[in-house]
């Protein structure tokens, strides 16, 4: 693809940053606590090439923030940015999504930690107030 700030599209810009698989799986987990390079790996079987390459990533691009934890051995942990934050609302639209298209079986489950009842997203339009999809859009290209 190329340089994703020449996309007018911000879905083709964010894809060209966070459209693989890894790099969503790589954000889920931060959200669920891990900050480790070896937590990531276990958790996600992930070659330590491929881990490097998305976090070095994801660290350029302002999701994560590398800090050092320990000098002797050198090691960093990758916390979550406030761009690192906002994305989790990315990540249960896709969860929406496969729960009523790929669901079925044993699926992860996600709970509001103080009320302890399931998270069932929903996207709204701010303006309308009306939930995505349920409404027609219409694409404008930039002028």
């Amino acid at each position: 693809m190329k340089n994703s700030l020449d996309q007018p599209c911000l879905i083709a810009r964010s894809l060209a940053l966070v459209g693989d698989a890894w790099s969503m799986l790589i954000m889920r987990d931060a959200h669920a606590g891990l900050t480790r390079f070896d937590d990531f790996r276990k958790s996600l079987g992930i070659a330590p090439t491929i881990l490097t390459k998305r976090l070095s990533t994801l660290t350029d691009e302002g999701l994560l923030e590398k800090h050092r934890y320990s000098d002797r051995p050198p090691r960093d942990e990758y916390l979550l940015t406030e761009s690192g934050r906002d994305f989790l609302p990315v990540l249960f639209a896709i969860g929406a999504w496969g729960r009523k298209h790929r669901g079925g079986g044993k699926v992860t489950r996600f709970f509001d930690a103080e009320l302890g009842s399931e998270i069932d997203p929903v996207i709204i339009d701010r303006q309308t107030g009306a939930p995505i999809g349920t409404r027609p859009i219409r694409v404008a290209s930039p002028e």
